[in-house]
């Protein structure tokens, strides 16, 4: 479907903008939020209105948050965490946890949507951007140790690590870390990640076999 966008979206187009769209992203998210309507004929007449209003707002915004902007290019956060001796995290650092540190560290608040990260499952030294407009997309620095260890040492084994795989004598294991070491320290995390599913079906093959005996019993009475 294509729709006109009245409001900036990250990554998809600036107010005025038309974009084509699947079907359940337009309906169920762009139009309920009120960041787009079907591009209509009679909506399209409107294309000049939408992009000279945005224009004026973006500016407007833009000029508050570049002191918060300059100020977020300057933050390194750190987050110490257990991690396997692949540098592979038991869990992750989400946008959540990034959101929060930074809230605090700017004394502003940042919203979790605002951070364009994926969780960030490896230590090392990451740059990540946090979305203040459009046009305003900072990066700060985040950095995941291994707990009782220091930060710069995770950045020299992060890129040692990088430097094995550049060269092949490393390939990095993409399945999640309980699939194929789990420690005795990070059990709790690393089963936490997927294993609701299969907790799931281990109660229901039980539920299963206890109908069956009780089924028997009866018979048997």
């Amino acid at each position: 479907m294509k729709v006109l966008l009245l409001k900036d979206v990250f990554k998809l187009g600036r107010a005025g903008d038309v974009k084509k769209v699947a079907n359940g992203y337009g309906r169920n998210y762009l139009i309920p939020q009120g960041l787009a309507v079907l591009a209509t004929p009679g909506a399209l007449n409107q294309v000049d209105r939408i992009r000279t209003e945005a224009d004026k707002q973006r500016n407007i915004l833009n000029e508050e948050l570049s002191g918060l902007a300059d100020q977020m290019r300057g933050v390194t956060l750190t987050f110490p965490v257990r991690a396997s001796e692949t540098g592979r995290l038991y869990g992750s650092v989400n946008t959540r946890m990034i959101a929060e540190a930074l809230s605090k560290e700017v004394e502003e608040d940042i919203n979790h949507n605002q951070i364009d990260a994926q969780p960030l499952r490896m230590i090392g030294k990451h740059m990540v951007g946090i979305r203040l407009t459009v046009d305003l997309v900072p990066e700060i620095s985040v950095i995941i140790f291994r707990e009782g260890e220091t930060p710069e040492a995770a950045i020299e084994e992060a890129e040692a690590l990088a430097e094995a795989v550049e060269q092949g004598e490393f390939e990095i294991d993409d399945r999640p870390v309980y699939e194929y070491e789990l420690e005795e320290e990070a059990e709790e995390a690393a089963m936490a990640v997927d294993a609701g599913a299969e907790t799931q079906e281990e109660e229901a093959d039980e539920d299963a076999d206890t109908t069956v005996e009780a089924d028997a019993d009866v018979e048997t009475e």
